[in-house]
């Protein structure tokens, strides 16, 4: 009994020592403790659901608190501050509209970072502008709390299925941690490298996908025009060499595919605003690097027109229809 006492307090003394890594690791672990979560719209809410799928207590605030009832209702508890939910949980997940969103719910008077217990978790899953990532992580450090960027690509749907990218920058150590939780919400996690290396890989995949969507919008109005029937192209394109996700996954078409915002007149799926914002960040980062984007460019001019002539709440596919009333029809 004396000998199994001595080895207990001996393994108890080594466990003593390695508390430290144990405070690290063990949010790798799958253990159910509650996940903050800030800014429940669109994609933020179903988001928040597959995490309570997956067993998750989820913590939540928004700043709109109508868009907190579902997550209510399905269990949730909602907080009326971004700070209250640092308070509560010490993994925290945010997503949200812009870069002085992201600021304000971090650094604000209510913020996160005003309660943060020491060694949280910060995940942002925003698309905002690198260098906003690094100086939110900056701060984040001074309070003893870790911070990553994991933008997501896959739009509503695929955050309804889980079956979101994300991208993921910050410290290598802490990534399986935060990949506990991503793959609740999502297909694929990729760590990108250091902080604001996943927002460079979502800017530089959102611009390309504007750019994809204008040409699938302009060819298929130039097929229609032409006299080929819209599901007719579609088929013909998505078996070819001009095959890309506009084309064959979320056409532009009215009437060429079901369950996408063409079929629902534009509505729901990612905001023509959004993207022009995310474009304009592009823009910015481009102009930083003197890297070329003439496309780039050009997409963000129409999408930055679309939103002043009223397509601005419309999902960015509309591009065919103000292509289409462009030419007069």
């Amino acid at each position: 009994m004396a000998a199994l006492f001595r080895g207990s307090r001996n393994l108890f003394q080594r466990c003593n020592k390695h508390v430290d890594f144990i405070a690290v690791s063990c949010r790798s672990m799958a253990s159910k403790t509650p996940v903050g979560f800030v800014g429940l719209g669109n994609m933020g809410t179903p988001m928040a659901r597959n995490l309570l799928k997956h067993g998750y207590p989820v913590i939540a605030t928004d700043v709109f608190p109508e868009s907190c009832k579902e997550l209510q209702d399905l269990g949730a508890q909602i907080l009326d501050s971004p700070a209250e939910v640092a308070d509560k949980a010490d993994r925290i997940i945010t997503m949200l509209p812009s870069s002085p969103n992201v600021i304000e719910v971090y650094t604000g008077p209510t913020g996160i970072l005003k309660k943060v217990k020491k060694g949280t978790l910060l995940i942002d899953s925003s698309t905002i502008d690198p260098s906003v990532s690094k100086e939110m992580a900056v701060a984040a450090e001074k309070m003893g709390a870790v911070f990553m960027d994991a933008p997501v690509s896959g739009g509503v749907g695929a955050a309804s299925l889980a079956k979101l990218t994300f991208m993921v920058g910050g410290l290598e150590e802490e990534f399986n941690a935060a990949q506990e939780l991503l793959t609740c919400m999502g297909a694929n996690v990729v760590y990108c490298g250091q902080v604001g290396t996943g927002q460079a890989a979502k800017i530089c995949n959102n611009m390309l996908l504007a750019i994809g969507m204008i040409g699938t919008a302009e060819t298929m109005n130039l097929g229609i025009r032409l006299g080929l029937d819209p599901k007719l192209l579609a088929k013909i394109l998505n078996m070819s060499s001009g095959r890309c996700w506009s084309s064959d996954t979320y056409n532009p078409v009215p009437g060429v595919m079901e369950g996408v915002p063409s079929a629902n007149n534009y509505q729901g799926g990612f905001g023509t605003t959004l993207m022009a914002k995310d474009l304009g960040l592009a823009q910015n980062t481009a102009t930083n690097t003197r890297t070329p984007v003439p496309l780039g460019s050009l997409a963000h001019q129409i999408y930055r027109v679309m939103c002043a002539r009223g397509y601005a709440n419309k999902d960015f596919s509309s591009v065919f229809q103000f292509l289409r009333e462009e030419e007069g029809q």
